[in-house]
C-alpha cells in the first residue's frame, strides 16, 4: 500500500494557517512571526514533512552534506567548533548546513535536527548539551542518518567525541594542591549543562581525593557578569577562599573583577583557574591560568569521524580528547609573600582599565 506524501496543504491544515504561510516558512522568508514559524515547524515535524524541492534538488548521487545542530554561536566554544567543522568539511569536499538550537531542551534540539533532515543531510553533528536519555531520544529522531554528539556524558550510549572533563578537573585541583591551597571555592556553570555538571563532579572527586572540601560553591550562566555577581556574593557572604576554580574563562574574568572590587588581588590573595583557554584569557590582568580545550581539534575530528560513520564504519562509542593545563599568572603558593603597595596599586589600575574596556557603552 502506497503512503500518500505529506503536502504543504496538509501542514497548513494541521497548523491552522494558510498554504502561503507554510510556503514562506519552508522558504525561510523573514516576514513570519516567531510564534507562527514555531507552529508551522512543529506541524512539519509531527507530520514528518519533507519539502519536495529538496528531494528533487538532491536526486541522484549525493555528495556529503553535514548537518550541524549547535548551541548559541554567540558563545566562544560553539563558534570555534563550527568554524573548524566548516573548514575540515571544505577540505573533504563536503558541504555544511547549520541549525542553531535557540531554545532549551531536547525538543528544541529535535526540531533543529528535523530542520536539517528536511535538507537531506548525509550525517549529523549535534553540538548541544544533552543528558543520556535526551541524547538517546535525539539519536532516534535522526533515523538512519549517522549522528555524532559533542556535548554529552561519556556514559551516554551514542557515538560521541568529547573532552575529558575528569582530566580537566584533576589537573586544576592538583595544581592548586601543589601550591599548598586548602581553602578552595567552586564557581560552576549552569546545572542544565552536561559539561558544567561533569566539571563540578570532577572537582568534588579530586578535592576529596586530596582530603579537601570546597569552602563555598556558586553557579553562573557562563557569562562574565554572572562570574562577577556570584563571586561578589560569595565574598560578601563571608567565604574566605584562597583559590577559586571556575568552569569557564568568561566567568573567571568576572570573578577576577569581583575579587579586585572587594579589595583583594586576583592571582595573589585569591588564586584563580579558568577553563577553555579562550584567546582573550592570555590578555587578562594578570594572565589567566586555565584548562585548555582544543576546540578546532574537536571540530575537525568530528568531521573525520562522521564521514567514516557515513561511509559504513560500524565502530561505536565515545572518543575522549585530551585537555592540558596552561600555567600563567593567576596561581601563587598559598604562603606566598605579600606584594608591595606599589605593585598592588599597579595591578588594580591595570584591571580597572581592562574592566572599563569591557563595560557596555551607553
Amino acid at each position: 500500500m502506497n503512503v500518500k506524501p505529506v503536502t504543504l496543504y496538509d501542514v497548513a491544515n494541521h497548523a491552522g494557517v494558510s498554504y502561503q504561510t507554510v510556503s514562506r516558512v519552508v522558504n525561510q522568508a523573514s516576514h513570519v512571526s516567531a510564534r507562527t514559524r514555531e507552529k508551522v515547524e512543529a506541524a512539519m515535524a509531527e507530520l514528518n514533512y519533507i519539502p519536495n524541492r529538496i528531494a528533487q534538488q538532491l536526486a541522484g548521487k549525493q555528495t556529503p552534506l553535514i548537518g550541524v545542530a549547535t548551541a548559541n554561536l554567540a558563545l566562544h566554544a560553539p563558534s570555534q567548533i563550527v568554524a573548524a567543522i566548516k573548514s575540515r568539511a571544505d577540505r573533504s569536499g563536503a558541504s555544511v548546513v547549520i541549525s542553531m538550537v535557540e531554545r532549551h531542551g531536547a525538543e528544541a534540539c529535535k526540531a533543529a535536527v528535523h530542520n536539517l533532515l528536511t535538507q537531506r543531510v548525509t550525517g549529523l553533528i549535534i553540538n548541544y548539551p544533552l543528558d543520556e536519555n535526551d541524547a538517546i531520544a535525539v539519536a532516534a529522531a535522526c533515523g538512519d542518518v549517522p549522528v555524532l554528539f559533542l556535548d554529552v556524558s561519556d556514559l551516554a550510549p551514542v557515538n560521541s567525541i568529547i573532552f575529558s572533563h575528569a582530566d580537566g578537573a584533576r589537573l586544576a585541583v592538583e595544581h592548586l594542591v601543589e601550591h599548598g591551597h586548602q581553602r578552595i571555592a567552586l564557581l560552576a556553570g549552569p546545572h542544565s549543562s552536561v559539561s558544567a555538571r561533569l566539571r563540578l563532579a570532577g572537582w568534588h572527586k579530586y578535592l576529596a581525593h586530596h582530603q579537601r572540601q570546597p569552602v563555598a560553591e556558586a553557579e553562573g550562566d557562563w557569562s562574565a557578569m554572572s562570574g562577577f555577581q556570584q563571586t561578589m556574593k560569595m565574598l560578601t557572604d563571608g567565604a574566605q577562599p584562597g583559590a577559586l576554580l571556575v568552569a569557564n574563562d568568561q566567568m573567571a574574568l568576572g570573578a577576577m573583577r569581583a575579587i579586585s572590587e572587594f579589595g583583594l588581588r586576583p592571582g595573589v590573595d585569591i588564586s584563580v583557574i579558568g577553563y577553555d583557554d579562550t584567546e582573550d584569557s592570555a590578555c587578562y590582568i594578570p594572565p589567566l591560568t586555565t584548562i585548555r580545550q582544543d576546540f578546532p581539534q574537536l571540530g575537525e575530528a568530528s568531521v573525520e569521524r562522521l564521514l567514516k560513520l557515513a561511509g559504513g564504519e560500524s565502530a561505536f562509542g565515545n572518543q575522549l580528547l585530551p585537555v592540558t593545563l596552561v600555567k600563567r599568572k593567576t596561581v601563587q603558593r598559598a604562603d606566598a609573600p605579600a606584594a608591595s603597595p606599589q605593585a598592588l596599586a599597579d595591578s588594580l589600575l591595570h584591571l580597572a582599565r581592562q574592566v572599563a574596556q569591557l563595560s557596555p557603552k551607553m
